[in-house]
């Protein structure tokens, strides 16, 4: 049987690569770009990160369980997440299993049948700029979700500088410039903390209200409390709006809008020195953008300002450039997958880190590569698991959301609740036989492990 294929070496990529190997499952890695790390990978031609980006959520509630981050910072760069990535890769022997530089254009059924049963045909460009094909029997889908910068229309015409923060890496790009920034999700509040120690002025343009989370609460990262004992979603959004209330006070008085949903039915904002720029009048909110007219932005209020330059944080469009949609039950903003992952027909294509969800971590993504692993295992040996995994998935979906009522934005079309998606992966993972070669390491390299109940590392695993 012809190896799977496993596109994009980014955190989901390489927790794919590791639950494969552990299950004995042949496959083949494409990378389009020249190591492990994905988009923190700052050398990447194709990423998108920028200088000063660290993570949102905390080292801990975001590292593999299965090999801890060696730092002592509780929001890592991206520099020292490329370097962990490299040093996930090399204990676990998975570089060795990626051609790099090499960028999948084509993933396309063989013979034309479209429900896989005759394999699937890979098609790249190599690093000589040659193409190979080669044909596998099930394409895991692991090339992220924040690569296709999504680029809103505006009426009129914007005569100076207009950028997406995907082609954002330095400050030193707003020197002495009329800043505007359109957005502000955490990546434009990011570049907006950037831009005002360098721009002539920093405005920010929003449509809706946000809720902002400090980092840090009662001395902790914030995302650390209550970790293991999730609060029903009323309660938890009851106590918590009160508890950011009295930490950051209403960002209505710094000129935000009026959130019109609960909290953690969008994704928060965990950036506080927004606020603290807007409290020392370093910047200014400001309304929905109207039109453009050359330098001039006109704002639904009736207002305009001139600008130098407009940074779109407009975020991310989930793309899967190189396969039919039709063949990803693709509807509406993304795919319909079961639990995010399989299409409803089980055509052999397998979507691996379509998830959203706060603190859900890279462990949420590795538990998803372990459900694909153990259902390929199972449709080769025991062919009646597979059956029954699938019949599953033709009974109504189970509810991901927690009780949570998540705003209906394209970009919120794949979030899930951590807590609900993760009993709901661990369950489903319990239906299918454990894959044979799992029971020990597949490389020779040291395989460190938690304990699944306490989280401690067991003795003898890096600390």
């Amino acid at each position: 049987m012809n190896p799977i294929a496993l596109i994009g070496a980014g955190p989901s990529g390489l927790a794919g690569a590791r639950a494969l190997s552990r299950a004995g499952i042949p496959f083949i890695g494409f990378e389009a770009g020249p190591d492990v790390g994905g988009l923190w990978n700052i050398d990447n031609p194709r990423s998108t990160m920028y200088e000063s980006a660290h993570l949102i959520s905390s080292r801990t509630t975001t590292e593999f369980a299965e090999f801890p981050m060696d730092s002592t910072a509780d929001y890592p760069g991206h520099r020292e997440l490329h370097r962990y990535f490299r040093e996930y890769a090399d204990a676990y022997g998975l570089r060795e299993h990626f051609r790099f530089d090499t960028r999948v254009t084509a993933v396309e059924p063989v013979d034309g049948d479209a429900t896989g049963a005759s394999g699937w045909r890979v098609t790249a460009a190599g690093p000589d700029g040659g193409t190979t094909t080669t044909e596998h029997s099930a394409v895991v889908l692991a090339n992220g979700t924040l690569a296709e910068p999504n680029v809103p229309g505006f009426r009129g015409e914007f005569s100076g500088e207009l950028m997406h923060t995907s082609a954002y890496t330095s400050p030193k790009v707003f020197e002495g410039k009329r800043v505007l920034i359109i957005g502000a999700g955490n990546s434009g509040c990011d570049i907006a903390v950037d831009a005002v120690h360098h721009a002539a002025s920093v405005d920010l343009s929003v449509r809706r209200g946000y809720y902002f989370v400090p980092r840090y609460l009662f001395g902790r990262p914030s995302d650390t409390l209550n970790q293991g004992r999730p609060l029903p979603a009323r309660i938890k959004q009851f106590v918590d709006t009160r508890v950011l209330r009295a930490f950051t006070g209403d960002p209505v008085r710094f000129g935000f809008p009026k959130p019109d949903y609960r909290i953690y039915e969008s994704h928060p904002i965990v950036n506080t020195l927004i606020l603290n720029h807007l409290g020392q009048g370093d910047l200014r909110v400001v309304g929905d953008i109207d039109r453009f007219d050359g330098r001039a932005v006109h704002f639904a209020d009736g207002s305009a300002a001139d600008y130098d330059l407009v940074v779109l944080a407009t975020g991310y469009k989930l793309d899967y450039p190189f396969v039919e949609r039709a063949h990803l039950n693709w509807t509406s903003a993304a795919p319909e997958l079961y639990l995010n992952v399989f299409p409803p027909n089980f055509n052999g294509l397998f979507v691996l880190g379509m998830i959203e969800a706060s603190g859900i971590g890279w462990q949420g993504r590795y538990e998803q590569a372990e459900l694909i692993a153990a259902y390929l295992a199972a449709a080769r040996t025991e062919p009646d698991a597979a059956s029954r995994f699938r019949d599953a998935a033709a009974k109504p979906w189970p509810d991901l959301s927690g009780g949570y009522r998540y705003l209906g934005l394209d970009r919120m079309s794949y979030y899930v609740n951590k807590d609900a998606y993760r009993r709901t992966v661990k369950r489903m993972l319990r239906t299918l036989p454990t894959p044979a070669a799992s029971v020990a390491p597949a490389t020779s390299a040291p395989d460190p492990v938690r304990d699944a109940e306490s989280g401690a590392p067991k003795a003898g695993t890096r600390a």
